[in-house]
């Protein structure tokens, strides 16, 4: 896929599936296609394979193959699959290669680990790993601390179709964008539904959803609504979402993914508990916080769903 396809799709919402485990606890590719399927049905502009909602560093190299070729499957065609890579600078090299092999459109870089990283480092590291890729690549860029220059140097690389700002730092965001080359990589709102509207208002474009999993039609339309600049539009479906992306918050977001697979599990498809360090399970008490608000969405038609009960009554 082109730079300039890929730049476009990033400025719609970029959906990141959960991974589905079976009852011993192995990856389950076919029910992780069919999450990745019903994502791209909605009509989500981006899947992002193997991104933190779906457990990259919960899962092995292998099981990360195993997870992108399961999403190009389910996808079908139907939209961009944008494969995440990352772990040391060689690791992720690999993996991007792999990605090109089994038919992905471009790879997210997840920005490292390694408590000893200097941000200029980093920097080198999404550059190097963009050298080197035959598919345009998404950087996936978290931690604090990074100037201007290193954030434009990075936008402005030939290879980079995209940055996914993740932090809240919007000085820098604000004052990177305006100092960037207007024709390079797209300043994506790494955030979710909850900053699209602030983010958008600081020059950025698109955003990034664990929240399509389950509601896609809430996401695209706060994705609408943006388009359409009716930041109050907008932010009367964010303050919808708010009980569901508070909850995912819980534990320093160490409940994130789980109450999305809780949710997804709602809906009618069983994709395990989430692996350890993440959340195993909700307590009880969440879990029916959580299926109240689930069922209130149900009733507007807002959910996907595969639960017989529900394709009965409709």
């Amino acid at each position: 896929m082109s730079i300039a396809i890929m730049r476009k799709a990033l400025r719609g919402v970029s959906g990141v599936p959960v991974t589905a485990y079976d009852a011993g606890g192995e990856v389950e590719p076919r029910i992780t296609a069919k999450v990745y399927a019903r994502v791209a049905v909605a009509g989500i502009h981006n899947i992002v394979a193997a991104g933190n909602t779906g457990e990259f560093y919960a899962l092995t190299p292998q099981e990360i193959r195993i997870v992108h070729e399961a999403a190009v499957s389910g996808v079908d065609g139907r939209t961009p699959v944008t494969a995440a890579i990352g772990r040391s600078l060689r690791e992720a090299i690999g993996m991007a290669r792999d990605a090109a092999a089994i038919g992905a459109s471009a790879v997210m870089s997840h920005q490292p680990v390694d408590p000893f990283a200097a941000p200029s480092a980093q920097i080198d590291y999404f550059c190097n790993l963009a050298d080197a890729s035959a598919l345009p690549l998404v950087a996936y860029v978290r931690a604090e601390g990074f100037s201007v220059a290193e954030i434009v140097r990075l936008a402005n690389h030939g290879n980079i179709a995209g940055i996914k700002f993740a932090t809240t730092d919007l000085m820098l965001l604000s004052r990177a964008i305006p100092a960037a080359d207007p024709n390079g990589a797209l300043f994506v709102c790494g955030l979710a539904e909850s900053w699209a509207p602030t983010f958008t208002a600081a020059g950025a474009r698109g955003f990034t959803s664990g929240l399509v999993n389950v509601a896609p039609k809430l996401s695209l339309a706060v994705h609408e609504a943006l388009e359409k600049v009716d930041f109050a539009a907008a932010r009367a479906i964010v303050n919808k979402l708010e009980p569901f992306e508070r909850m995912r918050t819980k534990f320093r977001n160490g409940a994130n993914v789980t109450v999305v697979k809780e949710a997804v599990t709602y809906s009618g498809l069983d994709v395990g508990p989430v692996r350890v360090p993440g959340l195993s399970r909700l307590d009880a008490q969440d879990r029916d916080e959580l299926h109240r608000l689930l069922r209130g969405w149900e009733a507007e038609g807002a959910i996907q769903t595969d639960r017989q009960d529900v394709k009965a009554a409709g």
